[in-house]
């Protein structure tokens, strides 16, 4: 690890250094507006599924990284006015820029910390990535469709998020090199939690997974203790398959 990202991480932890990124840009922010009523959606979907969350509302520091990054950008440029509705948008390769309420629950229950370093599998359009770069000090991120992998990392460079790495792959393996992890975001739905991202995953670590196929996929939250993996299903989701190895795992 370079000296530079070893000094920002303990800068972040004691408090002393801002996230990186982007959101921001000087001049009028056209869409600050938009980002607000986003939020106020986001947070009564928070209490409207209290019972199977556990929360009542968003975490400040949740809200405040979702208040910043503009989603305007992860989405193709026809879309850009529809970026703030509370809703996934298509962002081509049949893939999808998720439900931001979905984006803000799943970050928060893996609950990132600033000297954190969180894998995500799936980096779609960037945004979920971005909004992890708010709240962690490294992300790494694998996307199986390189198109989208290599425009998720344009956007995320211009958007000064120097604390993501992007790259081209199958994500059932996760990122050996860069373990452990201490959270996990997955973004696709495997029908069953892959071993390796368990593996990668640090003693005290989370992972937020949607599993099962089809209409029958339920957000998974994992915890790991030692030896012990424990889980709860969150609430019922739709999200794209996860492809690839997911396909025909390796026998365990």
């Amino acid at each position: 690890m370079k000296l530079s990202m070893i000094l920002r991480r303990r800068l972040l932890a004691a408090g002393l250094a801002a996230p990186l990124g982007a959101a921001g840009a000087a001049g009028k922010d056209e869409y600050a507006d938009a980002r607000r009523r986003m939020l106020a959606e986001i947070e009564m979907d928070v209490r409207d599924t209290a019972r199977s969350t556990g929360r009542e509302r968003l975490d400040p520091r949740v809200a405040a990284a979702i208040g910043k990054v503009p989603r305007h950008r992860f989405v193709p440029p026809h879309l850009a006015d529809r970026a703030y509705e509370n809703r996934p948008l298509p962002i081509g390769h049949e893939q999808t820029i998720s439900q931001p309420f979905i984006v803000a629950l799943m970050t928060e229950l893996i609950d990132p910390k600033p000297a954190d370093r969180v894998l995500e599998i799936g980096t779609g359009s960037g945004y979920q990535a971005a909004v992890l770069a708010e709240l962690a000090a490294e992300v790494y991120s694998i996307e199986i469709v390189e198109p989208l992998a290599e425009q998720a990392r344009q956007t995320l460079d211009r958007l000064g998020y120097r604390n993501v790495q992007v790259k081209a792959g199958d994500g059932y393996q996760g990122w050996p090199e860069h373990a452990p992890f201490d959270s996990i975001i997955v973004t696709c739905a495997p029908e069953r939690v892959p071993p390796p991202l368990v593996d990668q995953l640090r003693d005290g670590g989370k992972m937020i997974v949607p599993v099962g196929g089809g209409f029958g996929q339920e957000l998974v939250l994992l915890e790991k203790r030692g030896r012990e993996v424990r889980q709860r299903a969150v609430l019922p989701v739709r999200f794209v398959p996860m492809t690839g190895q997911a396909d025909d795992p390796p026998a365990r």
